[in-house]
């Protein structure tokens, strides 16, 4: 059975990359279709008609360079803020026991609870209150306040993960704190930021909800807000610059997800210990 056990992995994983993928492959196989084909019964993956029309047109339409320049912004700020303030905190939370810790794991648990309906309404008029509404600053604070918690969880775990070992062994040869948590720890703790960078990253780049509610002018409107203008008043859908547009609007997370894999493999390899 041996034979056969390493070749029936690869099948099954191969089948299982081609059931993520099918998605996005006809997401991009409707982004060349013309609206006659996409209206069709007629089903296939391959567009008999190349119909490049699409892109042009969702760039003119709605103004998607625009929104996703402030998506960028957007979640390109709220990715930095959530790695700087998660490290020091997550390091505290593994590290240090007593009532300040059980105190912020319950603060963790307890902000996964609620739904996200049933804080809009007083999160809406504190920002009012703030003049942050209908700002990118104000969606910068909410989308870091909100993802703060899982990605504080994800990191905490990485740090557990570190031997203390290493920390009182760079200790005894007279390295300072600060210089053990540089040169010790941030390296082997890398994996997990670029982990938590890049969930934080994807959450702010796709949020539909808290968008939707909080930001009003359309020079504000980041990518899904923007993506939801395609359908018209009427529930009519203009599919192929839909399309089209959430093609252009996956590039950066792929470029993303391309550029942080290069660090996450990195960091694996970082932090040697001297025998």
């Amino acid at each position: 059975m041996g034979r056969f056990t390493k070749p029936g992995q690869y099948l099954l994983l191969l089948a299982y990359l081609i059931f993520l993928g099918f998605p996005l492959l006809w997401l991009i196989s409707a982004a060349f279709k013309s609206s006659a084909e996409l209206n069709s019964l007629r089903v296939n993956l391959i567009p008999t008609d190349w119909h490049l029309a699409n892109f042009p047109e969702a760039l003119a339409k709605q103004g998607l360079v625009r929104s996703g320049l402030n998506s960028t912004i957007v979640a390109v700020t709220t990715t930095i803020l959530v790695i700087v303030v998660s490290i020091p905190a997550a390091y505290a939370l593994a590290r240090f026991k007593g009532k300040l810790r059980t105190l912020g794991v319950g603060w963790i648990l307890t902000s996964q609870v609620f739904p996200v309906i049933l804080i809009i309404i007083p999160l809406f008029i504190i920002l009012k209150n703030l003049n942050l509404v209908d700002s990118l600053l104000g969606l910068i604070l909410v989308y870091t306040t909100y993802t703060m918690p899982f990605a504080l969880w994800m990191l905490q775990g990485y740090v557990a993960a570190i031997p203390k070992d290493l920390e009182e062994a760079g200790a005894m040869d007279g390295a300072s704190r600060f210089k053990v948590l540089r040169e010790i720890v941030f390296p082997l703790l890398m994996p997990g930021i670029v982990a938590t960078a890049m969930f934080a990253f994807v959450s702010s780049w796709n949020e539909f909800f808290f968008a939707l509610v909080l930001i009003q002018t359309p020079d504000n409107y980041t990518l899904p807000i923007t993506l939801k203008m395609f359908v018209g008043g009427e529930g009519k859908v203009a599919l192929g610059p839909l399309a089209a547009g959430a093609v252009m609007a996956a590039i950066p997370s792929l470029v993303f997800f391309g550029f942080m894999q290069r660090k996450l493999t990195g960091g694996l390899l970082a932090g040697a210990v001297k025998g």
